[in-house]
């Protein structure tokens, strides 16, 4: 069985994951379609990840496409997560994915809705939606408070888990946007603020092409693996959310062809991708929080250090901001409350390195401007960086 390297993942990332200065990306289109899909959890990890590849970074164009030309679309999809992908990879995200999640999503509010005794049923949450869609007809665009001021039953408050310890008293109305969301009857336009802000405000949204279910998850599987490849069926599963049967399924379907590893465990590629990459010039990279290049894999054990995990991931399993060193992270960084960009090395990387990763910096503070920065997501040294 043909062999990858660890060193050789490495050389992919930086170059498949467009972070090398020499293969930077001239689009956020670009950016997401070779990453597959942004996290989009936070809303300024779609910007900085983005930017982090661009050769010109900048606020500006990632919102042009966005919200203006709508060439980059946000989707609840993959582990039941919200991620941002290009306009053409959307049809096959929200089959292999979107779409079920969608369904669970509503089943989950007709339960609620149902449980909570009032009479609320499908047929209240049909004429729910059929008045919020109306009401963004008219508006153009509005926020979840517009909404709830203009469709009286969006202020609807209904108990949860009624009679058991985690019982709770809730409105309806971001349920039943998240849902409509889900099923792409809405999208987020423009949020209130900068682009760090997370009060999005919503717009209607045109129907996509349907794809079919197994094709759908055999074209996202191939393009993963284009990105993300060599990787073990563990890495596709957590990083889909699906089960083993549908991550076989697909990789089969798709023409995935066995590698061996360093560690000695059987992992996957794209037909004909066993191939070496040259290797890119030497390159730095901050990446932020959840960063498609830190997520993309259940086992991160051939770019991260054992021991640098405590620092860096909160207590739920997210990676908080990254410094990367030829495709290793060697340490974090964060954005003080003056604007200014701190970094910490959990390794000894040499003099070299340091200078890129300064210039990185640099360039980060650069085009974040006067934009202050706190993920959602908070980690230990992230913290102690920015006390």
């Amino acid at each position: 069985m043909h062999r990858i390297s660890d060193e050789q993942r490495r050389v992919r990332i930086g170059r498949r994951h467009l972070l090398a200065p020499s293969v930077r990306a001239e689009s956020p289109v670009a950016v997401a379609d070779a990453v597959v899909a942004l996290h989009a959890t936070d809303a300024a990890t779609v910007f900085l990840s983005a930017c982090a590849r661009l050769r010109v970074p900048e606020a500006a164009a990632v919102e042009q496409q966005l919200y203006e030309d709508v060439s980059l679309v946000r989707l609840l999809s993959m582990r039941n997560t919200l991620f941002v992908v290009s306009e053409e990879m959307a049809p096959w995200v929200e089959a292999s994915n979107a779409r079920a999640v969608a369904a669970k999503e509503r089943r989950t509010l007709l339960k609620h809705l149902m449980e909570d005794g009032n009479g609320l049923d499908g047929q209240w949450l049909a004429a729910t939606e059929k008045s919020v869609l109306a009401a963004l007809a008219a508006r153009g665009s509005a926020t979840g408070s517009e909404l709830s001021a203009a469709v009286p039953a969006l202020r609807t408050k209904i108990t949860i888990f009624p009679g058991k310890k985690q019982e709770a008293v809730q409105g309806v109305a971001s349920r039943v946007i998240r849902v409509l969301a889900a099923e792409g009857r809405i999208r987020r336009d423009r949020p209130r603020g900068s682009w760090t802000s997370s009060q999005f405000r919503w717009t209607a949204s045109e129907p996509r092409p349907e794809r079919e279910i197994a094709r759908a998850q055999a074209e996202l599987a191939l393009r993963w693996l284009h990105s993300y490849g060599p990787a073990t069926e563990e890495d596709l599963k957590w990083w889909t959310g699906w089960g083993v049967g549908q991550v076989r399924k697909a990789l089969a379907t798709a023409g995935a062809e066995e590698v061996e590893l360093d560690s000695g465990a059987t992992a996957w590629v794209a037909p004909q991708d066993q191939g070496t990459d040259p290797a890119p010039e030497p390159w730095a990279a901050l990446l932020p929080a959840l960063d498609p290049s830190a997520m993309g894999w259940a086992d991160r054990g051939f770019h991260l250090a054992p021991e640098h995990r405590a620092a860096l991931f909160d207590r739920s399993g997210n990676i908080g901001p990254t410094v990367w060193w030829n495709g290793r992270i060697v340490g974090g960084w964060a954005v003080r409350a003056d604007g200014e960009p701190v970094w910490r090395l959990l390794a000894d990387v040499g003099r070299d390195a340091t200078t890129a990763i300064e210039a990185e910096a640099s360039r980060l503070a650069d085009w974040v401007g006067d934009a202050r920065i706190t993920p959602r997501f908070r980690t230990p040294l992230e913290r102690e960086l920015t006390a």
